[in-house]
């Protein structure tokens, strides 16, 4: 380190003990986190992509990152054993708002196409995948490489609920500032190296690591209900509850639905009755898992 590395390293340690000002340092990616002397681990897989769009059904891939990384039973995260970084050309021109978002131009993904069984190797031993929008990258990778429909997944933006544990939203970028760091975001597996740091980072009202809340709520069931014709009217209270609409497509029904716990059920169906559809009703309920949770099959 030199002269200068150390004065600035002094200044950051200063303003950081300051009230007046927050140090952001630069995130800088890490392979070892917690001792895992003598205990078991389990193997999960950070994933992210980056796409022409967001038509999960249309839009293709350009970008995967994946980080795999060892964790000890209490959610702590032992260390990385494995990153992958790959393109993918896709079958149309890269849209000029995705260059400008991502970085990633036409001529950085001419003739590169992902194999299908490099990923495969790459994330067969993994317990679980997490991405920071499940939701989102599930449905894409699912299409391309089918390894990723047997396969357990969480979801960090949507099964901690960070808003509680003190941080201003669920977006990585907030999420890493509020750890102390910066990052180059949108290229896929920055982003991964950004949400491991994230899940590393004990949370100050539980004191235990963000990824052992995540994986304390992907393992529980949670039920999709259904509200199939609801009254047209009514909508707005659907949204404000938390349902939310789907289109039809996928061979699923064209309806608001909303995924509870197990012991919300209950309550839920009496809204519906009383509230809704101001009857007694059975709606159509759906049990989800991990396995099957953000999939385009859920």
């Amino acid at each position: 380190m030199c002269h200068d590395d150390i004065s600035l390293a002094a200044m950051a340690e200063a303003l950081g003990r300051s009230t007046d000002y927050r140090v952001l340092r630069r995130l800088v990616p890490r392979t070892t986190f917690a001792p895992a002397i003598g205990q078991d681990t389990k193997t999960g897989v950070l994933l992210d992509t980056e796409t022409t769009g967001l038509d999960a059904r249309k839009d293709e891939i350009i970008e995967l990152g994946m980080v795999k990384f060892e964790f000890l039973p209490d959610g702590r995260i032992a260390g990385v054993r494995d990153t992958f970084s790959a393109f993918n050309e896709p079958s149309v021109p890269i849209p000029a708002e995705v260059t400008a978002l991502t970085g990633i131009a036409d001529e950085m993904v001419a003739g590169h196409k992902i194999d299908e069984a490099v990923v495969s190797a790459f994330v067969d031993d993994a317990v679980i995948v997490i991405a920071h929008n499940s939701g989102f990258d599930r449905k894409f990778v699912e299409r391309y490489w089918p390894i990723f429909e047997r396969k357990a997944w969480g979801c960090s933006a949507t099964e901690v609920d960070w808003r509680k544990h003190g941080f201003e939203g669920s977006r990585l970028g907030y999420l890493l500032n509020g750890a102390g760091f910066f990052h180059q975001a949108h290229r896929a597996v920055d982003d991964c190296h950004a949400l491991l740091e994230i899940l590393a980072l004990e949370l100050p009202t539980t004191r235990a690591p963000a990824l052992a809340l995540l994986l304390e709520t992907a393992r529980r069931k949670t039920m999709r209900v259904w509200a199939e014709q609801s009254p047209f009217d009514l909508k707005d209270a659907l949204k404000r509850r938390g349902y939310r609409w789907s289109d039809g497509s996928d061979g699923r029904p064209r309806s608001w639905y909303v995924d509870v716990g197990e012991s919300a059920l209950e309550d839920e169906i009496a809204f519906l009755k009383t509230e809704i559809y101001l009857r007694d009703i059975e709606p159509r309920l759906q049990t989800l898992t991990a396995f099957t949770r953000f999939s385009v099959r859920g």
